[in-house]
C-alpha cells in the first residue's frame, strides 16, 4: 500500500513481523524452562536411584560364595523393631566356628575386627573374595548389607545407613563384646561416606575406634555428583550428600586412604582434598597415611594393587594389635 506521496507503508507489517518474533522466542523460553524444570524435578525425585544400586537376595548362602563350613558366620542386627539386618561375619583362615558358643570363643581371642561398609552395588556375596582377603591378615571381618540390599528390608538413604552403621557398631561392642579400640572401620566408595559419618560420631563422643581405612571415596557426595553431571545445580536438589570433609575433621583415630590415580567414578582430586582435611595425626600420635595407586581405576583395585593394599591394611592392623 502506498500513501499520496507513493511511499510504501511497511511499519505495519514490520511491527506484525516482530511481534510474532518475539512471541515465538517466549514460547521457545517458556518451554525450555518447563523442559529444564520437569528435568530437575525427575532427578530429585530418581536421584536414589542413581546413586544406589542394590542387588536383592531372598537369602544368602556363604557356602554359595566358596566359603566352607564355619568359616562365614551369618549375623542378624535389629535396627528396630521389625527391622532386622542381615550380613556376615568371616573368620580368619583355618578357623571356624560352627555355633553362637564357638563365635563368642573365636572373638574373644582378641583379633582386631574390621567392620566392612561396602559401596553402592550389589551386597555383601559380590565381595566374598574381599573378605577372604582382609580376613587373610588374621582378622575378624564383618559386613552387614544397608538396608534394601540382599534380604534386608526398606530402602537406602544416608539418614538411614548412617544412623543403622551406629546400630551394627553398637551390635559389635555390645551384644559381641568386641572392644572399640580393636575395630577398624573400612569405608569402600560410598561406604566410606558411611564409615566417616559413623567415625566422626564416635569420635565426637569420646569412643575412638581403632582405625579408619578408607577405600576409593570421596571428599562428598555433592562434589562427586557435580562432577558426573556438570551442567545441573546439584548443590540445590541433591538430598544425600555424605559431607564427609567437614566430617573428618573431628576423627581423632588413626586414618588410612588408597585411591587410583586414574578412578573415574570418584576422581583422585576428591581424595586428596578429604586427605587434605583429615587431622594430621591421631590422638595417640599415629600420622595420617595417603596411598596412590598410579595406573589404578575404580574398580579394579584390587586386581591391580592387592599387595599395596594388604600393606595399607597391615600397617593399620599393626597398630591395633600394638595398644
Amino acid at each position: 500500500m502506498t500513501d499520496t506521496t507513493g511511499e510504501i507503508k511497511v511499519d505495519g507489517a514490520v511491527s506484525a513481523a516482530k511481534s510474532r518474533s518475539r512471541t515465538s522466542v517466549r514460547n521457545l523460553l517458556i518451554l525450555a524452562i518447563v523442559l529444564l524444570g520437569g528435568s530437575l524435578v525427575f532427578l530429585a525425585m530418581v536421584q536414589r536411584k542413581l546413586i544406589y544400586h542394590p542387588v536383592k537376595s531372598a537369602a544368602l548362602d556363604p557356602a554359595d560364595w566358596g566359603f566352607r563350613p564355619g568359616r562365614c558366620l551369618d549375623v542378624e542386627v535389629e535396627i528396630s523393631p521389625g527391622i532386622t539386618l542381615h550380613g556376615w561375619h568371616v573368620l580368619p583362615p583355618d578357623h571356624q566356628a560352627l555355633d553362637r558358643d564357638e563365635q563368642m570363643l573365636e572373638l574373644e581371642a582378641g583379633r582386631p575386627a574390621i567392620l566392612f561398609f561396602p559401596g553402592n552395588a550389589g551386597h555383601r556375596g559380590y565381595r566374598a573374595d574381599h573378605l577372604r582377603l582382609l580376613s587373610s591378615l588374621q582378622a575378624d571381618v564383618f559386613l552387614v548389607d544397608y538396608r534394601g540390599y540382599a534380604e534386608n528390608p526398606g530402602a537406602p538413604s544416608e539418614a538411614v545407613l548412617t544412623a543403622d552403621a551406629r546400630k551394627i557398631w553398637n551390635h559389635m561392642t555390645d551384644e559381641l563384646g568386641v572392644p572399640a579400640e580393636r575395630i577398624i572401620l573400612l569405608g569402600e566408595s560410598l561406604g566410606g561416606g558411611v564409615a566417616t559419618a559413623l567415625a566422626s560420631e564416635l569420635c565426637s563422643d569420646g569412643v575412638s575406634p581403632g582405625g579408619l581405612f578408607l577405600e576409593s571415596t570421596f571428599s562428598s557426595m555433592t562434589e562427586t555428583a557435580q562432577f558426573h553431571f556438570p551442567l545441573l545445580p546439584v548443590s540445590l536438589l541433591l538430598a544425600d550428600r555424605y559431607p564427609s570433609e567437614k566430617r573428618i575433621e573431628s576423627v581423632d583415630c588413626p586414618i588410612t586412604m588408597i585411591h587410583g590415580r586414574r578412578d573415574e567414578i570418584v576422581p583422585f582430586p576428591l581424595g586428596e582434598r578429604l586427605f587434605a582435611a583429615a587431622p594430621e595425626q591421631s590422638a595417640n600420635g599415629v600420622a595420617k597415611s595417603f596411598v596412590e595407586l598410579p595406573g589404578v581405576n575404580h574398580n579394579d583395585l584390587l586386581l591391580l594393587a592387592e599387595t599395596e593394599y594388604l600393606r595399607a591394611m597391615d600397617s593399620m592392623l599393626r597398630n591395633v594389635r600394638s595398644r
